[in-house]
């Protein structure tokens, strides 16, 4: 299911202009990791978009402890909402 930028925003920040929150940017990294993760099942040798993931889970990964260190229950609702491992 792939939904735009605008919906994104609006589903987890607090209106669809609100671009800067971190649970708006994570949600969207995670969209754009799935779709990266479906292309390379499909395209195994593709590098350049592997190299691409790698990075997109970095920048997740920092969002996610910069909001842990933030605000613990705004995390922990981002994560269960987007059913994030950790």
């Amino acid at each position: 299911m792939y939904l735009n930028k605008e919906e994104i925003f609006a589903k987890h920040g607090k209106d669809k202009n609100d671009t800067g929150s971190a649970e708006g940017q994570i949600a969207l990294f995670t969209q754009r990791i799935n779709h990266l993760t479906g292309h390379l099942k499909n395209n195994r040798k593709d590098y350049n978009t592997e190299r691409s993931l790698v990075m997109l889970v970095g920048k997740r990964r920092a969002l996610l402890d910069y909001l842990t260190k933030k605000d613990v229950l705004r995390y922990r609702a981002i994560v269960k909402e987007l059913g994030l491992r950790k």
